[in-house]
């Protein structure tokens, strides 16, 4: 379980100085401790218009974010704040507070656009706080969403299959909240009473007519339904008309705020504990605070560059670094279990390879979980080969301490039959009789010995070999055997040696067996678990292009109802692409997955080094696979 990161108060994440953006290093620290999925709410709005409170409540908080007092912007950049979740275990909450939209202590107007179009990128709940009503004029001062298109780009390549790039902003833009703050009028629609999310569609829809007013009009109507399919509002009435409270409203007592818009705040923040998703990336990458540090970094360093943001390279790069720490990850991982679970030497080579099976399905499974657009199969491959040669380690080390255990307990099993041999014990009538049984004594009590390994036969045999020449001298020196006796002692000896070498060859060969098994074991386990994630990265893609679809769909019927024929009709061309490109998703998905499970596959058996055998199964376990 990933631990909390919990802040006493905001911080700087993006520092704006001069229409210059900086990174905040000490607030991507504390971003990067936070290992949890992560739910990130920004809010934007003109200056001086509660912003602030609205995020200080979030935090449970009357104090936090600077709410200031006078007609002088009070947050400059971007402001941060981690908690916990009150709602979701094991989840983080960011709080994003931005600078003030339209201060006129700013020279280049430019630079709001970009706070704008940041808050938009890093956020899964998009907050826009205005003051009054949404009318013309609250629709002009929302112009930024107009050029969010010039701002940011969802591919890098340019459009090559008939779909504007502004239509992949639906798969990872942010739910969308338009807060409006100090409402007085009625929520009514022709003499009849509506929702506020009614109020908000209803004045989002388009103006009839071909006057370029119209149409400039229109412009921020039509991108806020285009980008943000998922749309809330809350109205709040005015929290007091006593402006000396108002101007300290974090001190003021509730019980002296307007009941209405405590109600509406509470209703305001259980919506986004309740109801918010995590941050995800496209295809469903699941974004954790250090991701979330990462992508800032990201995209302030694109900004300052005067590059256009980008999705696609911004996920790109996160993969390269977080594939590559998904492998130490795993690798650490079987290290540990394996260094905890295995005493050395083990009886059996079975048993070692039986926790090294278990260690190393624990290993991939952390890999998978923690690793996302390893297309080709490169870190995956890296992780195969290093926990295989942490395996033959293991399998080194676990021969070295039987030999040396078993070495260790035989030299002080046979002190006694050395010492009789140096002394000359045996070289009595029946000398050879007292040798054998002295000998089969300490090989019997060998024997009884336990966890001795897997060298126990060889060290063994080792030591008896090293004995043949002082047999053999006391066998010559027994005067009490006849030459038949001896020839015949001698004949015992060498079947036994064939016997013995022909014993350890049959272990030898059983444990090669063993070591095949345990490779193909690897590749099943490393195969099965990626077809699983490839099953899933491609339902995820799929689920996004029919959410594109669907989209794009659902404007045109809209725009068809509202009597904008021409635009409706202009929509058919993009959308047949759309419908094209989901059905070749369709056709494609288990023809892609095979492919993938080929290459990588076989690249996998190449770095496991079974000859023959476990490369002539990838065919053979691929074809099973969708049966």
């Amino acid at each position: 379980m990933a631990p909390e990161v919990k802040m006493e108060a905001p911080i700087c994440l993006v520092e704006n100085i001069n229409e210059e953006m900086t990174v905040n290093k000490e607030a991507i620290e504390i971003l990067d401790k936070v290992a949890q999925p992560v739910v990130v709410v920004a809010i934007v709005g003109l200056y001086r218009t509660g912003k602030s409170y609205l995020m200080n409540r979030l935090a449970g908080q009357n104090h936090g974010f600077p709410l200031g007092s006078t007609v002088q912007s009070k947050t400059k950049g971007v402001w941060m704040w981690c908690v916990p979740h009150p709602i979701k275990p094991n989840h983080t909450l960011v709080l994003l507070d931005t600078e003030g939209l339209g201060d006129v202590e700013k020279g280049d107007p430019k630079n709001d656009s970009w706070i704008f179009a940041l808050a938009v990128l890093l956020s899964t709940t998009f907050v826009y706080n205005s003051v009054g009503t949404i009318n013309h004029q609250a629709m002009e001062q929302l112009h930024y969403v107009t050029e969010l298109t010039e701002l940011i780009k969802a591919k890098s390549s340019s459009n090559l299959d008939g779909v504007q790039d502004s239509t992949e902003f639906v798969s990872f833009f942010p739910d969308f909240i338009w807060a409006v703050r100090d409402f007085t009028l009625q929520l009514k629609l022709n003499d009849n009473d509506i929702s506020e999310d009614e109020y908000l569609e209803n004045a989002l829809r388009l103006i009839p007519g071909e006057k370029t007013s119209a149409q400039k009009s229109n412009q921020t109507r039509e991108c806020i339904r285009k980008f943000f399919p998922s749309r809330k509002c809350f109205v709040f009435d005015r929290p007091t008309n006593d402006k000396s409270l108002l101007a300290n409203i974090e001190n003021a007592p509730e019980d002296q705020l307007d009941p209405k818009f405590l109600e509406q705040t509470k209703s305001f923040c259980a919506h986004i504990f309740n109801h918010e998703k995590n941050k995800t990336l496209r295809e469903g990458i699941m974004v954790t605070g250090n991701r979330l540090g990462f992508l800032v970094e990201n995209y302030v360093k694109a900004i300052n560059s005067k590059e256009v943001p980008c999705l696609e390279n911004a996920v790109t790069t996160l993969a390269q670094r977080e594939n590559a720490a998904a492998v130490q990850k795993a690798a650490t991982h079987y290290s540990e279990q394996m260094a905890q679970r295995v005493r050395l030497p083990t009886d059996t080579l079975q048993e070692l390879l039986d926790v090294h099976v278990a260690c190393e399905k624990e290993a991939i499974t952390l890999f998978m979980e923690h690793s996302f657009k390893d297309e080709d199969g490169k870190f995956l491959k890296e992780l195969v080969k290093t926990i295989k040669d942490k395996k033959e380690d293991f399998l080194l080390k676990n021969e070295n301490e039987s030999d040396k255990y078993c070495q260790k307990e035989l030299n002080s099993l046979s002190k006694a039959l050395t010492e009789s041999i140096l002394a000359g014990a045996f070289h009595v009538p029946g000398g050879y009789q007292l040798y054998m049984e002295m000998r089969k004594k300490m090989e019997e009590d060998y024997r009884q010995l336990p966890r001795k390994g897997v060298k126990a036969e060889e060290v063994l045999h080792r030591f008896l070999k090293s004995q043949v020449a002082v047999q053999g001298f006391i066998l010559q020196s027994d005067k009490a055997l006849t030459d038949k006796e001896r020839n015949m002692a001698v004949e015992k000896t060498k079947r036994e040696e064939v016997e013995k070498v022909q014993e350890i060859s049959a272990a030898k060969e059983l444990e090669e067996q063993q070591k095949q098994a345990a490779l193909e074991k690897t590749y099943k386990e490393n195969m099965e678990q990626l077809q699983m994630k490839l099953i899933l990265e491609r339902e995820n893609f799929l689920r996004e292009q029919k959410m594109m679809l669907e989209q794009q769909m659902r404007i045109q019927t809209d725009l068809f109802k509202e009597g904008l024929k021409k635009k409706s009709e202009a929509m058919n061309e993009e959308l047949k692409h759309l419908k094209n490109r989901v059905e070749a998703t369709e056709r494609d998905t288990e023809p892609f997955i095979t492919r993938a499970l080929n290459h990588v596959g076989t690249g996998i058996s190449t770095i496991l080094c079974a000859p023959g055998k476990v490369l002539g199964n990838v065919v053979k376990f691929i074809g099973r696979l969708f049966k």
